[in-house]
């Protein structure tokens, strides 16, 4: 593992790089998350390593290659956490280690180096190795399929997922969580847009926007355009597309003039393509409030010593300076929470 700095020395800036990526694999999850960032289905059908770190080549604030991990944050164990843990009794699957499970499937969620097409990076990998750090273990991670997380971390294939994981009830079933950010989504309009904000139904009055079919965000969208329609506005509409790719081109053309999609695509796209920008934000689940989590087995002692961890991470700043690395500042909770309430069950 490379020597990388620790809290006390300087925030890494985030640097210039050319993202040499596909626009025909634009934004992954960008127009079509249910819940949570990236549609379950999605990620189930994207192998392992097929990282849709995607927007327009161009200028990029983000440093998308294996160097990176150089400038991760990283923390000494904190004391009460490594207490907890060992108070707990649970045993790491590998002695010294804890082993993450990972979906390389988006930028700046999580996504392979553009170099080696192996380094796990993003925000997800960021605090994995944060969480690691904190319980004074080494960060072992493991790039799954989304669809193998569930089974591997029940049976104890893996410690924890850290993959974009929301709380829902039914989950906790068999999982317990320790949140770490905010399910957000966003609307984007074209970077010379004349619209400024996007807050509530009459914002979207007579507008054309690009949405995924079946996605909460649709149902949100469409629960506005009724009630500007109660309130004798013009409702708007709706636009799908099967390829998303072809959203943001519309957008980019003036063909729509909005997507409504996840807030980390959305930011990403608009940071480095600067052909669009974020206009309005609000939780994925709502009118519910939904929440990621760090994912382990139900009742296996691990997530308190997480939530310690992430707690303290909170509380002194590295939290912060991880997420802004990606952009993701709008995603920050204030506090880790462990179990609180999920999405209610189907």
């Amino acid at each position: 593992m490379p020597t990388i700095p620790t809290p006390s020395a300087p925030a890494p800036r985030l640097r210039s790089r050319v993202g040499l990526v596909s626009l025909a694999v634009l934004a992954l999850a960008g127009l079509t998350s249910c819940g949570a960032v990236v549609t379950e289905e999605e990620q189930a059908n994207a192998a392992p390593g097929s990282a849709a770190d995607a927007a327009p080549a161009g200028d990029s604030p983000f440093d998308l290659t294996s160097a990176s991990v150089d400038e991760r944050l990283r923390i000494d164990p904190v004391p009460e956490a490594v207490a907890a843990l060992e108070a707990s009794g649970f045993d790491p699957i590998q002695e010294g280690k804890l082993t993450v499970a990972h979906s390389a499937y988006e930028a700046p969620l999580g996504f392979l180096a553009e170099d080696d097409n192996a380094t796990l990076l993003g925000i997800e990998p960021d605090i994995a190795n944060l969480v690691a750090d904190g319980l004074g273990l080494e960060y072992a991670p493991e790039n799954v399929a989304w669809a193998d997380w569930p089974l591997g971390v029940e049976s104890g294939k893996y410690d924890v997922v850290v993959s974009n994981v929301t709380v829902t009830e039914e989950r906790k079933d068999l999982f317990d969580f320790a949140t770490h950010r905010n399910d957000v989504l966003a609307f984007s309009v074209a970077a010379d847009s004349e619209i400024e904000e996007i807050a509530e139904a009459k914002d979207v009055a007579g507008l054309t926007v690009v949405v995924g079919s079946g996605t909460n965000q649709e149902k949100i969208l469409l629960d506005w355009f009724a009630e500007n329609e109660r309130n004798g506005l013009e409702p708007g509409e709706a636009v799908y597309y099967d390829d998303n790719a072809a959203g943001q081109l519309a957008l980019v053309s003036g063909r729509v003039d909005a997507i409504f999609g996840p807030n980390p695509t959305a930011s990403y796209v608009a940071a480095v393509s600067g052909e669009s920008k974020v206009v309005g934000t609000l939780n994925g689940g709502f009118p519910e409030n939904a929440q990621i989590g760090v994912t382990t087995a139900r009742d296996n002692g691990l997530i308190e010593p997480v939530s310690i961890v992430l707690n303290a991470i909170i509380e002194d700043g590295t939290y912060a300076k991880a997420l802004e690395r990606w952009d993701l500042s709008d995603e920050a909770v204030a506090e880790s929470l462990v179990n609180p309430p999920g999405l209610p069950r189907p």
